[in-house]
């Protein structure tokens, strides 16, 4: 008898909602309350923020360092760590970040010091200030961030579900920038570039003179060459990403120069946009695979959607970092995690190596997640090795002036003159790889067997196995589109029954969807192994041109992979391998759905003969 449960079932997919796997641990240092009263980093490499100093000894008192030099008295007490063949860095800053749920824990693991965010929600802004002015973020990243971001009605930035206020005009632009600093942004992050709409230029150049006139920095998300160029000619201090449609020009370059601004590539999401694929190697290096857990694995193996943001090249976009480097443009590290293809602390390793590709020498790339973004945004007491300074470090394995990719092999990483150690977290990623190989060869569902997941010949929305069919919508993420279900008789095949879908997707959201959801295990969003058949097959028919089938995998969090299919007003049969998801073997889906959207607009379809095959 098929089982049926009739209910509602919304899910995230917006990037802003994924929350990472891996559980919150504290430190040693910070279980105890404090670190030893001296440590003393001795024999070392050292690079300061600029330039390297061979085989020197490191004092940190308290929070912070007390001297660099090659002959340091060890104070009684002190905890000495030979650092003989290693290097020892200010902690790392990624200069362009979104952060939400445990991303500040998970960046601090890779040895990133502090984020620098361009828009998060307020609420986790707080809580995360409060914390760091109370002296309990020992074991995370510090946090600095615009908070709300600067953009149109509609525009980049209101796809999440978040409502968030938006600017129409230019004489708006003092009262909105003195809302957001009242509301504790840091400086301010304005769109001006694709995804439209955007707001125009007289309204850019408002934003940008607000921002100045209250003494705040003015970052501009810009994708294009022209975009950037009038970013540029408006006075801003900071571009969040490298354009990658073109090349930079004459002018592009001379006036970048002459205007001292500093420019963010975001290389690693550049990548992700473009079908850039990931060096040979990254997920499996020694120093980093220890630490990805299994959903980060998947995070690094998510995509846009393709053609998200037209003409963007990678080769193009590391060209011209390369260009406006050697010309004298400032470059910063920043990854945009957490997009996809990204994961907050990792993906920096990955963008180092990425600038250095694109032309910078290693210690360039150093200084630009380190010294330089702590110059840039106004960060005094860190980004640097040198007395006085916050005891922000990570001690790394080789050298990176060498080597870049040393800077993934980390022996110590000290917050604020603490010790974090990084074991516990080491050992929750080694129990969820061992459970995801468990998964693998986990018996499949009770009623599986066949393959026959619904026919909808007993007239009900049930399932042969896992819970039925229930509708899925975007309301979970703001969204306001809507559907219905029933079964009707109108079957496909010669059958006499199939399942009504039918509502209105709401626009609003680039990721819109409105359809019907199938949960193949006992439980909603549990895994089941299904690697016993090896793709989805359906009929369809409907007055949408195309649906959405939208695969959830364990490893992949709360995204799921979408495959769109063309239907037309006649039943059909489809067929879609499990891997063209992510390339999946079936052995961890936690959900099917077939829905409308994006586009919006009223909907209805009919799906039957439901299998696995």
């Amino acid at each position: 008898m098929p089982k049926s449960k009739m209910f509602t079932v919304f899910i995230a997919v917006a990037g802003i909602l994924l929350i990472q796997p891996a559980a919150r641990f504290l430190s040693a240092g910070e279980e105890s309350g404090s670190g030893p009263d001296f440590t003393l980093i001795k024999n070392v490499r050292v690079f300061d923020g600029e330039r390297i100093l061979e085989k020197v000894s490191v004092l940190i008192r308290g929070g912070t360092i007390a001297s660099v030099g090659r002959d340091i008295a060890v104070p009684p007490g002190a905890e000495v760590v030979d650092g003989a063949g290693k290097t020892l860095l200010p902690g790392l800053i990624d200069s362009h970040v979104h952060a939400f749920g445990n991303a500040l824990e998970h960046a601090l693991v890779f040895g990133v010091t502090t984020e620098i965010d361009m828009f998060m929600d307020l609420g986790f802004l707080r809580e995360a200030r409060a914390r760091q002015a109370e002296g309990k973020s020992l074991d995370r990243a510090d946090i600095i961030s615009s908070g709300t971001l600067t953009t149109a009605p509609g525009g980049h930035g209101t796809e999440y579900g978040v409502p968030i206020p938006t600017i129409r005009s230019a004489d708006e632009a003092q009262a909105f920038v003195d809302a957001r600093i009242a509301e504790g942004s840091d400086f301010i992050k304005i769109i001006y570039g694709p995804p439209s709409p955007v707001i125009d230029r007289a309204t850019l150049a408002a934003v940008i003179a607000a921002a100045h006139a209250r003494g705040k920095l003015a970052v501009v998300h810009a994708l294009t060459l022209a975009s950037a160029l009038d970013a540029v000619q408006s006075g801003a201090d900071v571009l969040a990403h490298v354009f990658a449609d073109k090349s930079p020009e004459r002018e592009f370059i001379d006036l970048a120069v002459k205007s001292h601004v500093v420019l963010i590539p975001t290389l690693t999401v550049i990548g992700s946009l473009a079908g850039q694929p990931l060096e040979d190697g990254f997920l499996n290096d020694p120093g980093l695979e220890p630490f990805l857990a299994p959903a980060d694995i998947g995070q690094f193996k998510q995509a846009f959607p393709a053609g998200l943001v037209k003409g963007v090249d990678y080769n193009t976009a590391l060209k011209t970092v390369g260009i406006l480097s050697s010309a004298g443009v400032p470059i910063l590290a920043g990854t945009d995690a957490s997009n996809p293809g990204t994961v907050h602390g990792a993906s920096l390793h990955l963008e180092l190596e990425r600038l250095v590709a694109a032309g910078l020498a290693p210690a360039r790339a150093l200084a630009a997640a380190t010294a330089l973004p702590a110059a840039v945004f106004g960060l005094k007491d860190r980004g640097r090795i040198a007395p006085d300074f916050r005891a922000d470090l990570i001690l790394v394995a080789g050298n990176p002036l060498d080597d870049i990719r040393a800077t993934r092999r980390i022996e110590g990483i000290w917050k604020a003159g603490v010790r974090f150690y990084r074991t516990p977290y080491r050992n929750e990623v080694e129990r969820l790889k061992a459970e995801e190989a468990k998964q693998k060869t986990a018996a499949p569902p009770p009623g599986s067997e066949s393959g026959l997941i619904s026919d909808f010949e007993d007239g009900t929305s049930g399932s042969r196995f896992g819970l039925g069919w229930a509708v899925s919508t975007d309301a979970y993420a703001g969204g306001k589109s809507k559907a219905a279900i029933k079964v009707v008789e109108d079957g496909g095949g010669g059958s006499r029954r199939s399942l009504s879908v039918s509502g209105e997707v709401a626009p609003g959201l680039s990721y819109a969807w409105s359809g019907a959801i199938f949960f193949p295990s006992s439980l909603p969003f549990a895994p089941a192994n299904l690697s016993h058949k090896t793709e989805l097959v359906f009929r369809a028919k409907g007055d949408v041109k195309t649906l959405q089938v939208m695969v959830n995998l364990k490893d992949r969090g709360f995204i799921p992979l979408t495959v769109p299919v063309r239907i037309g007003a006649d039943w059909g049969e489809l067929a879609i391998p499990f891997k063209a998801f992510g390339n999946s073997d079936g052995s961890s889906i936690t959900a099917i759905t077939i829905a409308a959207g994006p586009e919006p607009g009223p909907f209805a379809f009919h799906i039957d003969d439901v299998r696995l095959r």
